[in-house]
């Protein structure tokens, strides 16, 4: 099986995509699905973020699967421009408003507040309201117009799955020596 990279530009215009429940149903990608949000952070708010940062990532030392029904590749948090701007990016392999609707609701179940408070214009009202929290990223999402899979079109389940065969493989070539 031959894997090849693959690339896809994106159209600038959404008009001719097929409209979800809160806007375009942007086009999987050799990357899978994504996005980028771009937006100003509350004056004073930025070592909230970075303290988010820390206790999201105790969250996921209790329970590695905690973000688990996101289907995730990769996320990023980035504060800049001295700490005034915020960008969070993600890949994963459902469509953008599945994933922010599922997000939401993760976070409000299991009771986790998100970065997202400490943004101007973020909905307060966002656990009980998921449609202002996708609002909220549809309205600051910066889309690609260009994104590259060195194993495209594959998810995170698939990666999973193939690490598990290639590790109970060498496990069985080790107990063969």
């Amino acid at each position: 099986m031959e894997i090849k990279p693959r690339a896809v530009a994106i159209p600038k215009e959404t008009d001719h995509l097929e409209q979800g429940k809160y806007g375009p149903v942007f086009p999987r990608t050799p990357a899978c699905y994504g996005f980028t949000i771009i937006a100003d952070v509350k004056p004073g708010r930025a070592e909230a973020i970075r303290e988010h940062g820390h206790t999201l990532a105790k969250a996921l030392e209790q329970d590695p699967y905690l973000l688990a029904p996101l289907k995730l590749h990769y996320l990023r948090w980035v504060l800049f421009d001295d700490d005034t701007r915020f960008m969070y990016q993600g890949i994963f392999d459902t469509d953008f408003d599945k994933y922010t609707e599922d997000a939401a609701a993760l976070f409000s179940k299991a009771g986790v507040s998100t970065t997202f408070e400490n943004l101007e214009g973020f909905p307060e009202d966002w656990r009980t309201n998921p449609e202002a929290f996708v609002r909220f990223v549809r309205e600051h999402h910066c889309p690609s117009f260009i994104e590259y899979g060195e194993y495209p079109y594959v998810t995170a389940d698939e990666i999973k799955k193939a690490l598990r065969i290639k590790s109970a493989l060498s496990e069985m070539l080790d107990q063969m020596q």
